[in-house]
């Protein structure tokens, strides 16, 4: 195993941390915006770590000459046409104003995904079908699969053939690249785990990984409470795409992120991970656990972090399997986070797997066992004969962050079944083989709370459906050709949640995103209609009109992951935008009662350079006692 130090970072145990990041900076700029409205009232006496974006690959000379001032280079991201600095706020307006930098952002904190507690087997390899593939000689041998995160510790269920490479990006521990906090081995378990600590005559229960003989690379980037920057993020994506053809390096997994502050074409964190992708590299992101929020009235949509927000990555949600096997009584995670995405109106997540208790990896001495002893794998859980006395290899956690490494693991056993799929490709198969055949509505009552929450199987929390591995692997059905994106969709929604826009096309049948119908139910998407089929039956409710999704045609209307359009050129997953300058849910508004200088509310009630309340401060728990 490789090692070298770097630095990088991600997200604690709070679900909100990113108030601060909403004081402003005093440094006007006239012309095209080019930096982040976060700075528009801070002191121009203040220091801050920005990360600037240059418009092309800047030469190490112009990295260090960005500089006007007396800040300082902290770290180089060429490849990623960025850099990471400390400046004076007073010096924001004249490095902004440079012809050849395209974009001045804070660089924000990021955190990891995953949260807690009561314990039963999850079977998730059951209800995403994974035997059925492993069956078949599967396992993921020769991909590489990079995992950016809080780092692998040592344990017996991931072997030195497993992870092949190790660099540290955070800088805390001697250069170790050793989870401190958990979360990664957690992480890196549920992609690779070869069960070895709970198989054999003596055990009940196996706790395999998705793919066990994939190639991990370890790219530390949370700290010991999980807990980092955008710029070690970046940093690890661009250390990532340096060594793709070294490791074979097909996917990479997120399993983390934070708010989002504006535009994904401008937020330095989107735009690496859309680099990794250009690269060829598969980009598999956790949507965020923010779906139990309804400080403003909107029962957690439009709560999708960055960089799931990002219309290239799969973003994914997260499902309950309630303890069983049987896929049909699964329900969406009620903390999964829900689209749409804020500024874009990104159609997100992509698609959901299960993240509800999901048992993976740990050793005792990590942060996360501080912090929730409880959720520590009794032995008698998967030994035939085993005392209830706590395990020192398994650990549960719920999140978006356990749903994101099933879809990666699934992608690798996809790309070892077939090496030539893009990452677009990838993307296309896995929703179109996703199950839809989901519980249309549920009522979640939290164990410890009792307070309830109204789930329905829409768009903007299920995507495109469940994860189906074995589908997904023997997916016939033609992907986008090489060269064509899969990027996600883009919705307009009116005052009352309506979507009336997708990519520009009206949308008729009047669809409601959380009111008396279901806007992927079984009268408009996933009933008799054909959905990311290959044909329509005389337009008769395909998608919300006319128009086939993700098909390939229909008497010459839209279709909408294909090649062809209607009269306005909209193809959904192809290269037609929408205005991005428009709001989520209004004409000015987010989902707040004020404005900031025109601009938005995020969610709270306050104004952003005021008190603005991002998500609120409420944790998120598991849905299953």
């Amino acid at each position: 195993m490789k090692n070298k130090q770097g630095k990088s970072a991600m997200w604690g145990k709070s679900a909100l941390t990113l108030g601060a990041l909403l004081l402003t900076a005093s440094a006007a700029f006239a012309g095209p915006r080019k930096m982040a409205k976060d700075f528009d009232h801070m002191k121009s006496s203040d220091q801050v770590n920005v990360i600037v974006q240059f418009k092309r690959i800047p030469t190490a000379n112009r990295l260090k000459t960005v500089l006007p001032g007396h800040g300082r280079l902290r770290r180089s991201m060429r490849m990623l046409r960025s850099g990471a600095y400390t400046v004076s706020v007073s010096d924001l307006a004249t490095i902004a104003k440079s012809g050849d930098v395209a974009y001045v952002a804070p660089d924000r904190p990021v955190h990891s995904t995953g949260t807690a507690v009561p314990i039963v087997l999850d079977y998730h390899t059951d209800t995403i079908n994974a035997p059925a593939v492993w069956n078949q000689g599967l396992d993921g041998s020769g991909i590489g699969v990079a995992v950016i995160d809080s780092g692998i510790s040592n344990v017996s269920d991931l072997t030195a053939s497993n992870v092949v490479y190790s660099e540290d990006f955070v800088g805390d521990n001697g250069g170790s690249a050793n989870d401190l906090y958990g979360h990664g081995t957690h992480v890196s378990g549920i992609i690779a785990g070869n069960g070895h600590n709970s198989t054999g005559p003596g055990y009940s229960y196996t706790f395999d990984g998705i793919a066990p003989n994939v190639k991990l690379i370890e790219l530390r980037a949370l700290d010991a409470n999980g807990s980092g920057s955008d710029s070690q993020v970046i940093a690890a994506i661009q250390r990532a795409i340096e060594l793709k053809d070294a490791y074979n390096i097909r996917v990479l997994n997120l399993s983390l992120g934070r708010g989002v502050f504006e535009s994904y074409t401008q937020d330095p964190l989107c735009q690496a991970v859309e680099q990794a992708w250009q690269a060829g590299i598969v980009v598999v992101v956790s949507a965020g656990n923010m779906g139990r929020d309804n400080d403003a009235g909107t029962n957690g949509y439009g709560t999708i972090t960055a960089p799931g927000n990002d219309p290239y990555v799969i973003t994914v949600g997260a499902m309950n399997t309630k303890g069983t096997a049987d896929r049909t009584d699964d329900i969406p995670a009620s903390y999964s986070s829900k689209g749409p995405s804020l500024w874009d109106q990104v159609i997100k997540p992509d698609i959901v797997a299960p993240g509800n208790l999901i048992i993976s990896l740990y050793t005792p001495g990590e942060t996360l066992l501080q912090e929730v002893p409880g959720n520590v794998v009794p032995l008698s859980l998967y030994q035939a004969n085993g005392a209830n006395l706590p395990s020192t290899s398994y650990f549960a956690l719920s999140g978006t962050s356990m749903a994101a490494p099933m879809v990666s693991g699934t992608a690798a056993l996809m790309l070892q079944a077939n090496p030539n799929l893009t990452p677009d490709q990838v993307k296309a198969l896995l929703m179109i083989t996703a199950d839809k055949n989901l519980i249309q509505s549920s009522v979640i009552t939290d164990p410890t709370t009792g307070a309830t929450f109204n789930e329905q199987a829409d768009i903007f929390t299920v995507g495109a459906g469940y994860l189906d591995a074995q589908a997904a692997v023997a997916a016939t059905a033609t992907p986008p050709p090489a060269g064509a994106s899969a990027m996600s969709p883009f919705a307009q929604l009116d005052s009352n949640g309506n979507v009336v826009m997708v990519n520009g096309t009206p949308v008729t049948g009047q669809p409601v995103l959380w009111g008396g119908s279901v806007l992927w139910g079984t009268s408009v998407l996933w009933g008799t209609s054909v959905l990311w089929g290959t044909n329509a039956a005389q337009d008769e409710s395909v998608l919300w009109g006319t128009s086939v999704l993700w098909g390939t045609s229909t008497n010459g209307e839209s279709v909408l992951w294909g090649t062809n359009s209607m009269a306005s050129q909209s193809v959904l997953w192809g290269t037609g935008t929408v205005n991005t300058d428009s709001v989520l849910w209004g004409t000015s508004v987010l989902w707040g009662t004020g404005t900031t200088d025109g601009s938005s509310v995020l969610w709270g009630t306050g104004t952003t350079n005021a008190s603005s309340v991002l998500w609120g401060t409420g944790s998120m728990v598991s849905d299953r006692p």
